[in-house]
């Protein structure tokens, strides 16, 4: 009884919370470009974690206690919708796991792994394929038809970015070479492009449900393998000042407020045009290279942002 009448009223304090958030951001939440544009700039920050970790967090215990940790963050405010839900959920169960799986548990597995093995270089150029692998996926799974603005438009921003990982200089690019962390950041941008196309078929359950059943799913896909990471392989995660920043930042900004934006985003205006956004996560991080870390500013990196931007918005643009 007591019990009921806790998730009661905390469902009043969360409806109130939100309502005055809402009122707060006053439209920030139907913006899609907005949103997207927020999205690409936690992930960037995540990708520059993700390899500044690498060597100091092994990266299963990383995947697996970003999602635990955000798990318990959202849990409080997910409580009085799960009640509602669950009637949906039951139902749909299976593929909220899914989507878990494939958009957050494996994905990051994986791109944390491969960022063990492979340049930052590298990274980004894979991590550049997501619109168009995005493009494919739209196209192979929903048999979405792409306008000639969405090609053009990420064949510009595609180009933008390899302007700017290249440092203007085309040569450089002819001299990568593939390897095994390569291949996996690929087939971790394979997965989360199908993971973007399902997103249409989320089920009719509230936001904030189908992040915690996400995020849930993530961490529970991670245990059995973050356990042999631990006791076959010996690697642990030491308790340190920058590990525990590090774990607090990707526990929030990209997973919590990156998933949201981003599943709001496609709502809004599509796969296809909200992929394209992942562009816009190069430009950020080489932002954040000049300015935090003293990278002088080159006329490759304002060709590269042009490009990005014009690419980004050409695609975004209403067929």
């Amino acid at each position: 009884m007591i019990g009921a009448r806790c998730l009661k009223v905390a469902g009043l304090l969360e409806e109130v919370a939100e309502i005055m958030l809402r009122r707060l951001a006053g439209k920030a939440f139907d913006n899609a470009y907005l949103l997207l544009t927020l999205m690409a700039l936690f992930w960037a920050g995540n990708q520059v974690l993700g390899r500044a970790a690498a060597g100091e967090i092994p990266p299963v215990a990383l995947s697996f206690l970003r999602w635990s940790f955000a798990s318990l963050i959202v849990l409080p405010f997910a409580l009085p919708h799960l009640a509602r839900d669950w009637p949906v959920l039951r139902e749909k169960w299976l593929f909220v796991g899914f989507l878990g799986i494939i958009g957050g548990g494996a994905f990051n597995t994986l791109q944390y792994i491969g960022l063990n093995y492979t340049t930052a270089l590298n990274s980004l150029i894979l991590n550049s394929t997501g619109p168009i692998l995005i493009a494919i996926a739209c196209v192979l799974i929903f048999k979405d038809r792409l306008t000639t603005p969405q090609i053009v438009g990420t064949l510009i921003s595609m180009a933008g970015v390899l302007v700017i990982v290249s440092r203007g200089e085309p040569e450089t690019l002819l001299t990568l070479s593939l390897n095994r962390g390569d291949l996996i950041i690929l087939f971790a941008m394979a997965i989360t492009a199908v993971y973007t196309a399902y997103l249409r078929l989320r089920p009719a359950i509230h936001w904030i449900t189908f992040l915690f059943c996400m995020f849930l799913a993530s961490g529970l896909f991670n245990l059995p393998i973050v356990l042999v990471e631990m006791f076959v392989f010996g690697k642990f995660v030491q308790p340190t000042l920058f590990t525990i920043l590090a774990l607090a930042y990707v526990s929030i900004f990209p997973s919590i407020l990156a998933y949201l934006c981003f599943t709001r985003g496609v709502e809004l205006i599509g796969g296809v045009r909200a992929g394209i956004f992942m562009h816009l996560i190069p430009l950020f991080g080489a932002l954040m290279a000049i300015m935090l870390l003293g990278e002088p500013l080159g006329m490759y990196h304002v060709v590269g942002f042009i490009l990005i931007i014009a690419g980004v918005a050409l695609t975004s643009r209403k067929p």
